[in-house]
């Protein structure tokens, strides 16, 4: 009997002030063969390589869907890299980690809070209608309509919103 493992992936809570609101970067997931989840609100998120650092994965997912470039990304400053008897490891502590325990496909997702430079893009092959949503809006939305969410990105988004305690 083969085993099948979780995916660990990575999230980008994007914060940016926009005309004096402060907002979170949210876009429409559009993935090929994503079916029911195209169309639902999420953050730029994406899986980690093979021995890809995750901050670096973060860069690049995030670079990837949205066309911005991450400036900051909080807990980087802290993550602990050693060498050891040919092992490179890393320990970081993301802002939140889910994971998914049953539907869609097996990931742990660690979602960081993140600043950026740059202005989004309108969409890509995986993503559409990018756009910085106020977060009294997204809390509302949130509140009001959860499933309009990628359901992997609602305990974080909820927790960052000040919804939920860890």
């Amino acid at each position: 009997m083969s085993e099948t493992f979780a995916i660990p992936c990575v999230g980008a809570i994007i914060t940016r002030e926009v005309g004096g609101v402060r907002c979170l970067l949210i876009q429409e997931r559009r993935k090929l063969g994503a079916g029911i989840e195209n169309g639902m609100l999420e953050v730029a998120a994406g899986k980690v390589r093979e021995y890809e650092n995750v901050f670096d994965a973060l860069r690049r997912e995030v670079h990837e869907e949205t066309g911005l470039r991450l400036t900051h990304i909080e807990g980087e400053e802290n993550a602990v890299t050693r060498t050891v008897n040919g092992y490179k490891v890393m320990s970081y502590t993301p802002f939140c980690t889910t994971q998914n325990l049953s539907g869609g496909y097996s990931i742990i997702l660690h979602s960081f809070t993140c600043e950026a430079e740059g202005e989004p893009v309108t969409q890509t092959s995986e993503t559409r209608n990018l756009r910085w949503m106020p977060l009294d809006d997204c809390r509302t939305h949130l509140q009001n309509r959860p499933e309009d969410f990628y359901p992997l990105h609602i305990n974080a988004l909820s927790l960052y919103l000040g919804q939920e305690k860890p």
